[in-house]
Order: C-alpha cells, then sequence, then structure tokens
C-alpha cells in the first residue's frame, strides 16, 4: 500500500439503482410552482488556474457523462444516482466498507415474521422544503416509485405499506424476501414530499428531497452546483463544505489536466492511461479499491445472429481478457471468466467460456455459422468502451467477423442500449449484493431496464425468484451458485473484467473514502485543517 500519496481501501455495488436502470414516465411540473432554473448553454473555455486557493468552503468535481435527469426514479445513469446521493435519502443507505444496508431515515426497525416488517423513522428530518419527512411521504414515495420502468425491480417486493402513526409504519411482502433492506437503500426508493408528488412536481427540475445538499443551478452541457443543506439532519455527516460544483468535462486528459492546474478538485471518472502520472503527482491523491463493477460486451440476444447460444460461446472463445484489461483500461482491471462478478459469494465459473480460438472455431462450425459472413456493429459511449471495441474488433477481424464500431453521448448509447435498439453493446453493471446484480442482468422483468443483453429464460427467472424469497444465507448461495453456473453456459453477453475503482483529487482533500461499488460519502468531504 502506498501510503505517500495513494488511500488503499479494502474491499467492501450501478449502483444501487445503478446502470442501472431504465426509464419510465416522466411527471409534469405545475406551472406556478417555483423552480430552480436550467440553462442550456455552450460550455465556456476556462482559463487555467493553477495558483486556485484549495482551503476554502467550496469544492469542484467532474465527471465525464452529464445526467440525463435528477429524479431519482427515472434513470439507468450513474451520473444521475451522484447527484440523487447529494438531494435525497432513502429509508436505509449501503455502508461503504460491509456494503451492506444500514438505516438511513429509519431510526429502527423489526422483522416480525416472514412478511412483516415494522420501521421507525428518525424525528425532525426536514425536506429542503421546509417541511417535515413523515410516514405519509414514505408511503407516497414507494408507491410513486413504481410509475417508473426503472425502478420496478426495487420496489415490487411489497404488497401494502401501512402508516401507524407519523413515524412508525409497516411494509406487508408479497412474499419472504431476503433483500428488503438492500432495496429500500436505493436510489430508486429515495423519499420526497407527498405534497410534491400529488401536485405534480417535475423532480428533475425540482429535485427536493431531504439530502446533504439542495440543488442549486444546472447549466447543460457544463456544470450542475448544489449548496448546503443547513438542515441537514445527520449531524454526523454534516457538510463542512457549503458549495459543491460538478462539472462535466468527456474528455479524459482534460480532466486530469483540470485537476493538475487546480480547475477542479476530484475526478470521479478517472483515465486510466493518466493513472501513475497522478500517482507520481506531490499535489494528487488516488483512493483505490478492487471493484465490483463488471464491463461487458453484450451482444442482443432478440437479434437472430446472436439467438444460438453456441454463436455467443463462440465469440466469447475469441476474446483475450488479458489484452482487453492491459489496452482498454492500463491493467486496471481483473479479467473474467463468470458472468457474475467473482467476488460475490456464490458465483462460480462452472460452464464458463475461455480463450480458445480453436474451440471458438468448432462451435461456429456446429452452429453451421461462417464467421466470415458475420458483420454487426457495437455501440459505444466514452474513451474506455472504445478502446475496448477496437481491440475486440482486431480479435474478431482475425478470424473473417467485420465488427464495426458507432460511437455515442451516454445520453444516446443509454436510450438505444434500454430500448434494445443494437446489435451489440459495450457497458457494465454494478451492485452492492448478488441478489440485485442477478436480477437486474438475467431476468426476463428487467428487459427495458438494465437486462441489456434481452435474457428471458423462465429457468433462470424461477431460480432467481427462488433466491430472493430464501432468507437462510446457505441454502441462499446454493441457488446463487446455480443461476451462476446456468447463466455461464447460457453466456447472454461476454464478460470483460471487473474494474478497479479509482478516484484522484487535489491532496489536501479529506474524507474521500471509496467503496467497491465505487460510493462516496461527499457530504464527508472536508479541506484539510
Amino acid at each position: 500500500m502506498n501510503i505517500k500519496k495513494i488511500t488503499a481501501l479494502g474491499l467492501s455495488l450501478l449502483t444501487a439503482c445503478t446502470l442501472f436502470a431504465s426509464c419510465g414516465k416522466t411527471e409534469e411540473a405545475p406551472a406556478e410552482e417555483e423552480k430552480t432554473e436550467v440553462v442550456e448553454t455552450t460550455p465556456d473555455t476556462k482559463e487555467e488556474t493553477p495558483e486556485k486557493p484549495v482551503h476554502d468552503d467550496s469544492i469542484v468535481i467532474t465527471m465525464k457523462d452529464e445526467p440525463p435527469t435528477l429524479n431519482p426514479y427515472d434513470h439507468a445513469s450513474n451520473a444521475s444516482g451522484y447527484m440523487n446521493q447529494l438531494t435525497f435519502n432513502s429509508l436505509f443507505k449501503i455502508d461503504l466498507d460491509t456494503l451492506q444496508p444500514i438505516p438511513d431515515l429509519v431510526e429502527s426497525f423489526e422483522n416480525i415474521d416472514e412478511v412483516t416488517w415494522n420501521f421507525k423513522l428518525k424525528e425532525g428530518v426536514k425536506f429542503h422544503d421546509g417541511t417535515d419527512l413523515t410516514t405519509e411521504d414514505v408511503k407516497a414515495s414507494l408507491e410513486f416509485s413504481r410509475n417508473f420502468v426503472s425502478s420496478t425491480q426495487y420496489n415490487s417486493f411489497w404488497s401494502e405499506v401501512v402508516i401507524v402513526d407519523d413515524h412508525n409504519f409497516t411494509i406487508i411482502t408479497n412474499a419472504p424476501y431476503a433483500k428488503i433492506l438492500d432495496d429500500l437503500a436505493s436510489n430508486c426508493n429515495s423519499i420526497v414530499p407527498s405534497e410534491l408528488i400529488a401536485s405534480g412536481n417535475d423532480f428533475n427540475l425540482n429535485p427536493i428531497g431531504s439530502g446533504p445538499y439542495k440543488f442549486v443551478h444546472w447549466e447543460l452541457g457544463d456544470s450542475l452546483t448544489f449548496v448546503k443543506n443547513e438542515d441537514y439532519f445527520d449531524k454526523d455527516h454534516m457538510p463542512t463544505i457549503t458549495d459543491m460544483t460538478w462539472r462535466i468535462i468527456p474528455e479524459g486528459s482534460s480532466r486530469t489536466i483540470a485537476l493538475e492546474t487546480g480547475e477542479v478538485d476530484m475526478i470521479i471518472d478517472v483515465e486510466s492511461n493518466d493513472v501513475e502520472r497522478i500517482r507520481e503527482s506531490e499535489n494528487l491523491a488516488l483512493a483505490e479499491v478492487a471493484g465490483l463493477r463488471m464491463a461487458f460486451f453484450a451482444l442482443n440476444t432478440e437479434n437472430t445472429m446472436f439467438s444460438d447460444v453456441r454463436v455467443r460461446r463462440a465469440i466469447n472463445g475469441l476474446l483475450n481478457k488479458e489484452a482487453i484489461v492491459e489496452v482498454a483500461v492500463n491493467g486496471q482491471g481483473v479479467p473474467s471468466v463468470s458472468m457474475d462478478p467473482s467476488p460475490y459469494q456464490g458465483v462460480v465459473e462452472d460452464n464458463a467460456v475461455v480463450y480458445d480460438v480453436d474451440a471458438a472455431l468448432a462451435l461456429f462450425e456446429e452452429a453451421q455459422v461462417d464467421p466470415k459472413e458475420m458483420k454487426f456493429t457495437v455501440i459505444c459511449f466514452d474513451d474506455t468502451t472504445r478502446r475496448t471495441a477496437e481491440v475486440i474488433q482486431g480479435m474478431l477481424g482475425e478470424v473473417g467477423i467485420t465488427m464495426e464500431i458507432e460511437s455515442l453521448d451516454f445520453a444516446a448509447w443509454l436510450e438505444r442500449y434500454l430500448a434494445g435498439d443494437f446489435e451489440a453493446s459495450l457497458g457494465g453493471f454494478s451492485s452492492s449484493n448478488i441478489l440485485t446484480y442477478q436480477k437486474g442482468l438475467w431476468h426476463t422483468a428487467t428487459i427495458g431496464a438494465t437486462n441489456g443483453a434481452r435474457l428471458s429464460v423462465p429457468e433462470v427467472d424461477a431460480l432467481i425468484e427462488k433466491a430472493l424469497v430464501t432468507l437462510d444465507e446457505t441454502e441462499r448461495t446454493a441457488v446463487v451458485s446455480e443461476i451462476s453456473a446456468m447463466v455461464n453456459e447460457l453466456n447472454p453477453f461476454n464478460p470483460l473484467y471487473t474494474s478497479t475503482v479509482i478516484r484522484a483529487f487535489n491532496a489536501d482533500l479529506e474524507g474521500a473514502k471509496v467503496s467497491a461499488s465505487g460510493r462516496i460519502n461527499y457530504a464527508d468531504l472536508h479541506w484539510a485543517e
């Protein structure tokens, strides 16, 4: 562990309403309601300011993608998730170290029987508009989130929310459900004012929650600004930084230069080719941890070209994952064999494809497919996925497969990915637990959301549903292993690698602890004395 410049954090995930999940309907805002202005402009070219002071009460963070929305229920975007984390709270949150759900808005809870859960809210919690947070808001929010496709995998487990009084409520689940607290920690179950829901508030333009920061302004294509919530209920994590700006800088090396010159204070999406350069700087620091995000090469199983499992497995066998990791992310990742990330308990490599060109060609022959006649397009959205596409293009080209590359901005990529409007795609997914991961990627119900390979196999669905209602951990892990082996055989996409989570920042910035899912408690960021 390099103590001098690196904060190396032990393994502790999309997330997590992370890649993810998809979009549903959008609410219409009342005309008379006051909103924070969103102005569309052409980003100005900023002058380099190497002498920018850092020991103040403001911070500038940069990311590569613009959030498609600030509505917590209506997206499948990491970038939106970062914004939601600032402005909203859920009943639970995911602990950075253990990746287990812990109370957030909830003071205490009790599991009465297999389907009955009692909860008590913390008292004195206020929304950004000054109104008190009560069980009416909880019930309304959980019901409201069901209007959005992207939230369905996180809120379909309950049959009834019963209000006892202003601070006590009960959730009745449809059946025994092992993932209830994890789902209640999702951004997709953020708690918002019931009165704003009733009035038709647009939570994209007016994201009122109870989080540590209040939304101020969105300059489209350039930046989003937030201000400290002086009434934040969690006094142990009260922000010391009063003004927070998030800048959108799509190009990786430009983000690095902005950090080096002091134009920004933290990079969320660190360009892998710049990691060593940042590491060697006396003024910069890195937080690094082995991550759980799976990078994958998705094949649309609804496309006749990829409907034969032998073809999918053959393509997988042509991919040298070690070479992809080295070129695409400069070695900052672990090559994957299984469809599920190997750090999760229960994940196996049974039936998985390994790199073997001869075996791959034999599968093509068995499927009566001539690889020289295959031609398709892969969609990608940033420097990393573009580099990955170029490496894969070369590997497939060696056996005669023609793969063309189409580069999109993230919003356009996401829209097509969720709609299944692609032949092949490069993307990724992360979750804080294996059940969310397997349901998110392999269950029929999540087609149109996170199930980008669009896999629909009744036997897989049944096993996932079994795991979700199996409360005994040992029994549940056995079912997870069965799912893992079955999906490895089906090969719905080609797993590439699990990413190393890296954040870069000014060396004087403290509190930048990152989890394996990529989460940071931004309210804890502060400048050294």
